[in-house]
């Protein structure tokens, strides 16, 4: 297939672009670099360019005769989101809005949408499955739940075919060591950890210490990005016309702040010192997927299913590009 990656310069969408290319498919990167990295393209060819551009969009799926979508492209900070909603409605809904206008223009119906564990909010109960009821306590969540909303209207009107794949915590980096996480602002708690190892940061900051978990500390489900990658893959074989199907990404495993904590520790030989914060707003206490109906659906497995396994990776690449990816 041709295969139109838009954020594919991300964390996420750049481990995609490597996946989809090993495994024999035409690749067009469309990203605005507002947070991707050229450097993180390493193959196919790369669009510089926003999906609120349609027309763009319109003469890229047409002039590259692409038969499939792969929608990265999002902004995804939660907290941001609180204070700019205006901005996550904007990119991430609107912006989806738009490249389905230009898809269904041209002929494209096929696909894959990276969803998020967001759109379930505060859940009564882990692990989490895709029957839980979704209430998104941030805009964030809520754009994300709104594109899946059009997904499957999209799908039902005009015989669309697409899969919501709900992420939880991606982590780790390419084994090969020459891609990898870098965000700025970095949110995400494994890469904050090693930053710490690496003389970047004095500190790492455990928000909140008496929530109702095994020891105080959030739970969460890291995943390895390149796991992501082969759900999207085996995903995309999957599509058929007029069904939409939302599915969960995870190991299944959860983490807590602190056992992340010593898994870096012991990976990197690095003390890494840590301090007791206040409990974030809106931060749910324990997040965990149950990933079986993906499983099921796809055939798909996690190759790196334990933390301490992802962590080296993503110490791997850190360790290579300490500075990120310096552009």
């Amino acid at each position: 297939m041709n295969v139109l990656v838009v954020g594919g310069a991300g964390y996420i969408g750049s481990h995609m672009v490597r996946t989809l290319d090993r495994a024999g498919h035409g690749v067009t990167i469309l990203d605005n670099l507002s947070v991707g990295h050229r450097n993180a393209v390493t193959a196919g060819e790369f669009i510089r360019g926003d999906i609120a551009n349609q027309e763009l969009v319109e003469s890229i799926l047409a002039e590259k005769k692409i038969d499939a979508v792969m929608h990265f492209a999002a902004s995804a900070l939660v907290a941001e989101s609180v204070a700019d909603p205006a901005k996550y409605f904007q990119n991430n809904t609107l912006g989806s809005f738009n490249l389905l206008q230009a898809m269904r223009t041209v002929g494209v119906t096929r696909i894959v949408f990276s969803s998020t564990c967001a759109t379930y909010g505060i859940p009564d109960r882990t692990p989490i499955t895709e029957s839980t009821l979704q209430l998104p306590v941030n805009p964030y969540g809520d754009s994300k739940l709104s594109v899946e909303k059009m997904l499957d209207a999209f799908c039902y009107a005009y015989q669309f075919s697409s899969c919501a794949l709900r992420y939880f915590n991606a982590a780790g980096a390419s084994p090969d060591g020459d891609i990898g996480e870098d965000h700025t602002p970095e949110s995400h708690l494994i890469p904050i950890v090693l930053q710490v190892a690496l003389g970047k940061r004095d500190h790492v900051t455990i928000f909140g210490s008496d929530w109702p978990t095994r020891d105080g500390s959030c739970v969460r489900d890291f995943i390895h990005v390149d796991d992501l990658g082969n759900a999207h893959l085996l995903a995309l074989e999957k599509l058929s016309p007029g069904i939409s199907m939302k599915l969960n990404l995870g190991t299944g495993q959860g983490f807590s702040v602190r056992e992340i904590i010593a898994a870096c520790r012991e990976v990197t030989g690095h003390p890494i010192p840590a301090i007791e914060g206040d409990r974030r707003p809106g931060d749910p206490p324990e997040l965990v997927a149950d990933a079986s109906l993906a499983k099921k659906v796809l055939g798909w497995q996690p190759k790196y299913p334990d933390a301490k396994t992802i962590i080296k990776t993503a110490w791997n690449w850190h360790q290579r590009y300490p500075d990120g990816y310096a552009e």
